[in-house]
């Protein structure tokens, strides 16, 4: 999770959050979530894959932490590796949140 100051660091960028319109197939929607390159580049180097060099699967605490902000059930499942300030989620069509007991 990220630190106030880290947290602090990134708030400048979360207007500029792009999410894509959502889209489908039989069994998914999708998502991509295009993030400023700037902001990128402040993100923790522990949410980086270092084989790789791009962003990790994040968890929904993670991405949430950086000011994506989405429904629930989404799930980060890719990074487009060309463009790594592209993040791609996805949630099974017709998604029901769990219902909360009280």
């Amino acid at each position: 999770m990220l630190t106030d100051a880290e947290r602090e660091r990134l708030e400048e960028y979360i207007d500029a959050i792009h999410y894509s319109s959502r889209y489908s197939d039989d069994e998914f929607e999708y998502r991509h979530v295009q993030l400023p390159k700037e902001m990128v580049k402040r993100i923790p180097k522990d949410y980086f894959d270092p084989s790789k060099g791009t962003l990790k699967l994040l968890w929904d605490e993670e991405w949430r932490g950086l000011g994506i902000t989405q429904s629930l059930g989404w799930e980060h499942y890719e990074v487009h590796e060309p463009e790594p300030h592209i993040l791609l989620f996805k949630r099974p069509i017709n998604y029901q949140p769990p219902m909360v007991a009280h």
